[in-house]
């Protein structure tokens, strides 16, 4: 039987592990909002069918599917996935024998710079982080329920191909804002991929996993690599009490905290191709 996977929501992260499956001979599908990505998809021969709260999930789109990624984040009234298409996903559990669902690191709330694992406490800071932490015991009811596995992977900071500090600097769109003691944990795309396809391979019903690199950074540390890089100047450091940020930018830096990936690595297998900024960045130039 040829494997199917189904992703609701395919975002720069979700494509690449389709990709991937796509390169193994497994057939593809999944959900997106926009007629024009809906016709961009299709043309690599995926099964694409438009979604979102608006836009019922048609019938029969889950038929065949054998593993589930849900990339959608929450909104403020829930999970969306689970909301308007839980139903056919439960109908359709028979045939499935993997579910995984893309959180944050945000669940973990600010800790004050300490290192967190999968087995600390969920105490997020703000609503988005509240709805996160919602939205993942909402998966793992969903797991109990049919007795597929369901995964959650606490994503942190994403960069990749085309999304990447040394993009930003060239832009002219970095920023260095310094607040002393302040830390960002981040992932390179390529290994979520690696992590998503290790748990495909390895289920584990309600595991938890923190996809990180190994060097947790302040954030105007990894803009002033890229502008030497580069070979240019990098932006001058503003005070975080003075910089002028959108509401959705500050709450970044409410929290603050290094996040563990021994999980990955000693259950999984992983062997991060990125375990440091550093080295990708001077990759992609």
């Amino acid at each position: 039987m040829t494997n199917r996977f189904f992703c609701f929501g395919l975002g720069y992260s979700a494509i690449a592990l389709a990709e991937r499956l796509q390169a193994e001979g497994w057939s593809i599908a999944g959900t997106c909002r926009s007629a024009e990505k809906q016709s961009e998809l299709s043309a690599r021969g995926w099964s694409i069918f438009r979604f979102d709260r608006d836009m019922a999930l048609p019938d029969g789109a889950l038929d065949g599917v054998t593993h589930l990624l849900a990339s959608v984040p929450p909104d403020e009234a829930g999970d969306p996935v689970l909301d308007e298409a839980g139903a056919a996903i439960r109908a359709a559990a028979d045939g499935m024998a993997w579910i995984g669902y893309l959180s944050t690191t945000g669940v973990y709330g600010d800790r004050d710079g300490d290192w967190v694992d999968e087995t600390s406490d969920l105490i997020p800071t703000g609503a988005r982080g509240e709805r996160r932490k919602n939205a993942e015991a909402g998966w793992l009811e969903l797991g109990r329920d049919t007795g597929v596995p369901v995964h959650l992977f606490r994503l942190a900071g994403i960069y990749g191909p085309g999304r990447n500090a040394l993009e930003t600097v060239k832009k002219g769109q970095a920023r260095r804002i310094d607040k002393p003691g302040q830390v960002f944990s981040r992932i390179h795309r390529d290994d979520i991929t690696a992590i998503l396809r290790a748990s495909i391979d390895r289920p584990n019903a309600g595991a938890a996993y923190n996809c990180c690199d190994d060097n947790p950074a302040p954030p105007e540390e990894v803009i002033a690599h890229a502008s030497t890089l580069l070979g240019v100047e990098p932006p001058p450091l503003v005070p975080f009490e003075d910089a002028e940020l959108s509401p959705m930018a500050r709450s970044f830096y409410r929290d603050n905290k290094r996040v563990s990936n021994r999980r990955i690595k000693d259950e999984l297998g992983v062997t991060l191709a990125w375990p440091d900024y550093r080295q990708a960045l001077k990759a992609m130039l």
